[in-house]
């Protein structure tokens, strides 16, 4: 590494949420959220960020299933046939997030941050993350595992943003 000694790679430490909203603002592009396991998490971090209400328009926590269900339009049925905590309900939950708030982006968590709550099927641990775009919606599984709620909660947000920003990246 003595190649890269005198060369300086960052004058800053920059957070995944800054980069998110530098993405956004660059491209004048907007962000709402569906936040369900996370509580919130990830419309807390965006809007950390100074100068986010050009690109954040807002969040909805939907905890309960009745929120996903009347706030959300995620179908009854698809919960009752696919539990809250699967790619289908946290798909729609972007899909709709993104319709109600008239955004470019979306993003949709849904998980068991335990420490109770989990199955055998559907561990403690279990996230279920979504971003919806122009073009459709990208999912990812993530099995967080034996960690603290708050350590869950944290891994899936940042995981949600990186997420994100890779989705913007690719447009």
């Amino acid at each position: 590494m003595d190649l890269l000694k005198d060369t300086v790679l960052a004058d800053r430490q920059i957070f995944v949420e800054e980069v998110v909203g530098e993405l956004l603002t660059r491209k004048g592009l907007t962000i709402c959220t569906a936040e369900s396991c996370t509580g919130g998490l990830i419309g807390h971090l965006l809007t950390q960020v100074a100068g986010s209400s050009a690109y954040f328009k807002g969040s909805l926590v939907a905890y309960h299933n009745q929120i996903k269900i009347s706030e959300l339009n995620v179908l009854e049925e698809l919960i009752v046939s696919c539990g809250a905590v699967s790619k289908e309900v946290v798909c729609a939950m972007a899909i709709n997030a993104k319709k109600k708030f008239c955004t470019d982006f979306s993003v949709a968590t849904s998980g068991i941050a335990g420490p109770g709550g989990g199955t055998d099927e559907k561990p403690v641990g279990l996230v279920h993350l979504a971003v919806a775009h122009k073009t459709g919606v990208e999912h990812k599984k993530c099995l967080f595992g034996d960690k603290n709620r708050s350590d869950i909660k944290t891994a899936s947000a940042l995981t949600a943003l990186k997420m994100l920003q890779d989705t913007i990246s690719s447009f």
